[in-house]
């Protein structure tokens, strides 16, 4: 898993400045693994799943920027979360930010927006007893419009219970840019993950945006094998939990040729701009993440 953050980290740097938190007892392991164009900043850490714990930095009206802090809670108290519930405020010190205390739990894999008042978020995560008991789906609605500057919220039903983050939407559906969303499928009836990403699609290829516009929906497939060496129950292998970089797209590789040819070449001419650059993160998707779920971006200051 060390060896594939640092992957991520360097080919990260090659487009954009990248700040790493890294624990004491690690540190001198990842300037060797990372390399001279990372900076490493040491930070008391349970866990890796930055998307998840930290900040989530959004603008005001006034173009100010601010870093929401919410709340991690160790998914739903699945997973000790000491430290990582300390670390939103921790990056959100480093920088010159405003901090904004939510009055929600959830987690910044939990959350996509299109930047122009459009999100897609799961039930199944944001609107589960262990994260918010008692609070009703409007209320979610009214708190996260407030926070996010959203219009309109598209909820899809996610799943609970199988893996630790109750069905997060960075495996789902996430935007390309407004109109435009990559909506993960998986093929096999077999799979726990058939039924509900049919139910999204079918939701997805009937809803609208803030401004009542049709969304065109593109589906990513997922894997139908994997390499073995780590496969295990775990194994979160599908295409969706890409990072949009400065310049490229970070996405997973499983060793499927036929689907990592087919993600790649369906990504490209919706990224025109940037290169798709495949990774092999088998460490991490053995944990139950990908790329997106190790990144948390900052904009320009």
């Amino acid at each position: 898993m060390q060896d594939n953050l640092a992957l991520i980290a360097r080919t990260t740097a090659q487009y954009e400045p990248v700040t790493m938190a890294v624990r004491q007892g690690d540190l001198a392991s990842a300037a060797q693994k990372c390399g001279p164009d990372v900076e490493l900043v040491v930070a008391p850490l349970d866990d890796l799943w930055m998307r998840d714990m930290g900040p989530v930095f959004v603008h005001n009206m006034e173009k100010k920027p601010g870093a929401i802090n919410f709340n991690f809670n160790g998914w739903g108290k699945k997973q000790g979360h000491r430290n990582d519930a300390k670390i939103a405020d921790f990056v959100t010190a480093q920088t010159d930010v405003q901090p904004i205390p939510a009055p929600i739990v959830l987690e910044g894999g939990a959350i996509e927006v299109d930047g122009n008042g459009t999100a897609l978020m799961t039930e199944s995560s944001i609107l589960n007893p262990n994260r918010n008991p008692g609070l009703t789906k409007a209320q979610c609605e009214t708190k996260l419009k407030s926070l996010l500057g959203l219009r309109k919220i598209i909820w899809l039903p996610g799943i609970r219970d199988h893996e630790i983050t109750d069905g997060h939407i960075d495996f789902y559906a996430r935007f390309v840019r407004p109109g435009i969303v990559i909506a993960a499928n998986d093929p096999n009836p077999q799979s726990f993950d058939h039924a509900v990403t049919q139910t999204h699609l079918k939701i997805l290829q009937n809803a609208t945006d803030a401004g009542g516009n049709p969304l065109k929906i593109v589906t990513l497939d997922a894997p139908q094998t994997i390499r073995p060496t780590f496969d295990n129950p775990d194994f979160a292998a599908g295409y969706v939990n890409f990072y949009i970089i400065n310049g490229a797209v970070l996405i997973p590789e499983f060793g499927d040729h036929l689907a990592d040819r087919h993600a790649k070449e369906t990504l490209r001419p919706l990224f025109p701009n940037r290169k798709i650059i495949p990774l092999n993160i088998d460490g991490i998707a053995a944990g139950g993440g990908g790329i997106h779920c190790t990144t948390q971006q900052q904009p320009k200051l």
